[in-house]
């Protein structure tokens, strides 16, 4: 199962360019990671503290939870964290599948661009790629998503092999699931589900498969093909002139039925 972690704090890149959706590209924290994680240079680890804050302090805090980054040896933890001999290899791993992100780029910036065009005004993230402990696989904050590589290496990536993954979890846990992810969650935080404590199961299962339709329409692809995702589908062939921006912001569930 997918994980969503909010951390409302991230940084907003300071470019003129940043809603112009051809200038998307994943940034490579990942890389610094490696450096530091594998070799312990420490200029890696500067760069990740100067150019990078709140994707460490969320990396460290939130998702390892190995303490705050204003800790006085949380370098030291930070680092052992990681010698752990899977975790080694994990990042290793990631580093060689995901020496090229060209696709990934290229599918991020036609998806955008797609949604741009349907939802006028929405705001265009920065990208940035990290390597987790398997742990969540997308972290989504204010215009920033997170994408942790260690949860794309593929159905049949040995690692995975010892934690349990079902067939079915598996089957979505490989480099093709990254885009479509990345876009699902990033349009849940742009549009939560109102009084979400207070609604039925069938309605948050129908404002997921809101947001898998758009997701399956703006990437030109059926990556997700749940029950949900087909009522919202026949919903909108039976109601041609309701936008994308209109289906996003409905909040009367009962119309899907």
């Amino acid at each position: 199962m997918l994980l969503l972690c909010s951390a409302c704090e991230f940084r907003l890149r300071p470019n003129e360019d940043e809603q112009d959706a051809s200038h998307i590209h994943v940034e490579r924290y990942d890389r610094l990671q490696s450096r530091y994680l594998i070799t312990g240079d420490f200029s890696a680890l500067q760069q990740m503290n100067t150019e990078y804050p709140i994707e460490t302090r969320t990396l460290v805090e939130k998702m390892l939870q190995i303490g705050d980054v204003s800790d006085h040896n949380i370098n030291e933890k930070f680092l052992r964290f990681y010698q752990d001999s899977t975790l080694q290899t994990l990042i290793g791993d990631a580093e060689s599948e995901y020496a090229n992100m060209d696709d990934l780029n290229e599918g991020f910036r036609l998806a955008f661009r797609q949604l741009q065009s349907w939802i006028p005004g929405l705001p265009i993230p920065r990208i940035y790629a990290q390597i987790g402990a398997l742990d969540q696989s997308i972290v989504v904050g204010d215009r920033v998503i997170g994408i942790s590589l260690d949860k794309y290496m593929g159905s049949k990536y040995p690692l995975y092999q010892r934690y349990g993954y079902s067939p079915e979890q598996l089957s979505t846990m490989g480099r093709n699931f990254i885009v479509p992810d990345a876009l699902s969650f990033y349009l849940l935080s742009l549009y939560p589900m109102a009084n979400y404590d207070r609604r039925s199961q069938m309605e948050k299962d129908l404002h997921m498969g809101k947001v898998m339709w758009v997701v399956n329409k703006a990437t030109g692809m059926k990556m997700f093909n749940t029950d949900f995702v087909k009522m919202v589908d026949r919903y909108m062939h039976r109601h041609h002139k309701v936008t994308v921006s209109e289906l996003m912001e409905c909040d009367n569930y009962s119309k899907f039925k």
